[in-house]
C-alpha cells in the first residue's frame, strides 16, 4: 500500500485528453495479436498513471504494455 500526494479522499490528478478513448494493445511489442482496449485513467500529475481496461476485463498500466488510438 502507498500514498500519492495528488490522491485522495477529496483530490485526484488531472486527467488528459486520452481519458475514455479506445485503444489497441500488443505486449512486447507483439502486434500480430492485440486487444481492444480503453484509457480509464490518464493523469497529468503525479503519480503520471495512465491504465487501460482490456476487452477482456482486466486492467493494465501504460507501462505493461504498448497502445496506439483505435481509429
Amino acid at each position: 500500500m502507498g500514498i500519492e500526494k495528488n490522491v485522495g479522499f477529496d483530490e485526484f490528478p488531472e486527467q488528459g485528453s486520452h481519458l475514455g478513448k479506445q485503444v489497441e494493445v500488443c505486449f512486447n511489442y507483439d502486434t500480430s495479436r492485440t486487444l481492444a482496449g480503453k484509457i480509464v485513467r490518464d493523469d497529468m500529475d503525479e503519480p503520471y498513471r495512465t491504465i487501460i481496461e482490456l476487452e477482456n476485463g482486466k486492467y493494465i498500466l501504460a507501462s505493461e504494455c504498448q497502445y496506439s488510438p483505435k481509429d
